[in-house]
């Protein structure tokens, strides 16, 4: 277990930040009390919950050509048929996860294949299991085309709390199956459109564990 680079200046404005509270809760009341205990106690934990938030676990993939492989930890919140407006603009199945704080946020790619395309749309910051925020929230748009010339759709999606997405590869680059696509920081989802006659391995309300989960099979 690491941590994520794109926790490193975030931790330490939040290490920071807590030094300064309590060495000025210090200064004003030297005094120790059964409060100051308590604000170091709520200091640490809430340190060592941000740190953990960005942890990047070492993981097994379990990979195959036609598998499509979960690209987050989280919990399947939607399973539905519906028409994809942006690059497909036709029926596809989404399968979308729900990243909760609790989560890792590291996202990984689902198959192997080439970018086709990618797009980073500004928006709203709506609770990310709201089903608006598919199309209205801070989002960026990845598609990959595998070599068995199936092509998937992966849209990240900010929450009420993320405010940064980041993605790394871009169009025209190669990518495998269980590399990082990158990262959300807090809350967020991720959504997958699929091919109709993917076969899927998932059910609604299932927890999911990126790049070892089988979200499908391609038919």
């Amino acid at each position: 277990m690491t941590i994520h680079r794109e926790g490193y200046k975030t931790i330490i404005i939040v290490f920071l930040f807590v030094v300064a509270v309590l060495l000025g809760l210090n200064h004003i009341f030297p005094a120790q009390t059964w409060v100051h205990y308590l604000l170091y106690i709520l200091g640490l934990w809430f340190f060592l919950m941000i740190v953990r938030f960005f942890r990047s676990p070492g993981r097994e993939t379990k990979t195959g050509k036609n598998l499509i492989l979960s690209p987050a930890d989280g919990k399947v919140v939607v399973i539905e048929r519906t028409i994809e407006p942006e690059y497909f603009k036709d029926e596809r199945i989404q399968v979308s996860i729900f990243m909760s704080a609790t989560n890792v946020h590291v996202n990984w790619f689902p198959v192997d294949g080439e970018i086709k395309y990618y797009f980073y749309h500004p928006g709203k910051h709506m609770v990310a299991f709201n089903p608006k925020a598919s199309l209205e929230n801070e989002r960026a748009t990845t598609v990959i085309e595998t070599g068995i010339m199936q092509k998937v759709l992966i849209r990240q999606i900010a929450g009420a709390m993320a405010r940064r997405i980041k993605c790394y590869p871009r169009v025209g680059e190669p990518v495998s199956q269980g590399e990082e696509l990158g990262f959300i920081k807090f809350g967020s989802r991720v959504d997958l459109l699929l091919p109709v006659n993917t076969k899927l391995d998932v059910k609604l309300g299932q927890k999911v564990t990126g790049k070892q989960t089988i979200i499908g099979r391609f038919d």
